[in-house]
């Protein structure tokens, strides 16, 4: 697939702790979208990345860990190859992660447009993971840490609890309304019926 007139340079980064029993085979199966999208044939054709100093999307088998620091040349459309690759990575993962993706506008040049001109830079955090407890117990890490990170510059650390204690409500009330939602899905208990998918345990708090 040539792209080489690619409005975006997309630079996808982050480790998925992968469950003891995956295999080679089904990561690359879990990652087509990613590497049809480069136009390769398999996933050791296109785990390369565009950029040669950067590793790329490599298995670490004796770590049962998906690490990636790769770029491909692409347009928007490559957003619905993260949403396949997501859903995918879902049913392999062992725990919770966050994967960064990022759009650089390939054809913004700084010294040549005109000082009112924007480029069409985009950020994009995505979470997979084997339940949603597990996805929320990743947002809600960040969260904690984004906030501290902000507001360490004017207090101390020790006086933030009350802070951390907020989020961790606002987490716990989106995680029960999830649960609320997917128990109403589920047929009386003692009907015999198989059960929905439960939201799994609750995201452990920090006190």
């Amino acid at each position: 697939m040539s792209r080489y007139n690619a409005p975006f340079e997309i630079h996808v980064h982050g480790e998925v702790p992968l469950r003891h029993d995956v295999s080679y085979t089904q990561l690359q199966d879990a990652l087509k979208p990613l590497w049809t999208y480069a136009g390769a044939k398999s996933l050791a054709d296109g785990a390369e990345s565009a950029y040669e100093e950067e590793p790329g999307i490599k298995f670490d088998a004796p770590e049962h860990l998906l690490r990636m620091c790769w770029t491909v040349p692409g347009d928007e459309d490559f957003r619905q190859s993260l949403d396949e690759m997501c859903m995918s990575l879902n049913e392999l993962s062992e725990q919770g992660a966050a994967i960064e993706v990022t759009f650089y506008d390939a054809e913004f040049d700084e010294e040549e447009e005109p000082p009112e001109a924007e480029s069409r830079d985009d950020f994009v955090m995505l979470f997979v993971g084997p339940t949603p407890a597990a996805i929320m117990q990743v947002q809600r890490d960040l969260l904690v840490e984004d906030v501290i990170n902000l507001m360490e510059r004017h207090f101390d650390g020790s006086e933030l609890g009350g802070v951390v204690a907020e989020i961790d409500k606002l987490f716990g009330q989106r995680f029960d309304a999830l649960v609320n939602s997917l128990e109403i899905g589920k047929p009386p208990r003692g009907t015999g019926g198989g059960s929905g998918h439960g939201g799994g345990r609750r995201p452990r708090h920090l006190h």
